[in-house]
């Protein structure tokens, strides 16, 4: 006896993960691209508090955070369409936009103040996007929890850099 073929559905939903873990891993990406001259050439010549963590770590921590926000806006997706979903889409994609205009008015415009209000809207973005998430699916939401605490982190490290006249 041979099982029925798959459906439609049941095919693309693992197309998708790669559609959303790739759309994050794309923003996160462009931004690594758009700030790399200013990571290498302004950001070392800065005054850093001293519990900032060497540079070898951010690329890791940020490509296991994208996968991750991949993985959470993908489950959230798959609840399929409604009120909830479509909100917390919405706000995922507000937080993913301040995400990829971050790193660019930090590193490349070297502007840390500017950089710093840009950061605190994020923290607040991603905590109602935690939140809609939870609406919706508990596991995307608490997916999402070490990105905010990481973004929590580097708000006080952007914080610290302003207070130390960068």
């Amino acid at each position: 006896m041979s099982l029925p073929p798959p459906s439609p559905a049941r095919v693309r939903a693992p197309l998708l993960l790669l559609v959303f873990v790739g759309g994050c891993l794309l923003v996160g990406g462009l931004a690594g691209l758009a700030t790399m001259a200013g990571v290498k050439t302004w950001y070392p010549t800065i005054a850093k508090p001293s519990w900032t963590p060497p540079d070898a770590v951010f690329g890791p921590v940020w490509t296991a955070l994208y996968l991750a926000m991949g993985f959470a806006a993908w489950r959230v997706w798959r609840r399929g369409p409604s009120p909830r979903v479509a909100r917390a889409l919405t706000l995922f994609g507000v937080q993913l936009g301040l995400n990829a205009a971050w790193s660019p008015i930090f590193f490349a415009l070297h502007r840390p103040g500017i950089a710093l209000a840009v950061i605190v809207a994020l923290d607040v973005a991603i905590a109602v996007t935690v939140r809609a998430f939870g609406r919706v699916d508990r596991v995307g939401a608490l997916v999402l929890v070490p990105y905010l605490a990481w973004c929590l982190f580097a708000t006080a490290l952007n914080a610290a850099i302003v207070r130390l006249g960068a």
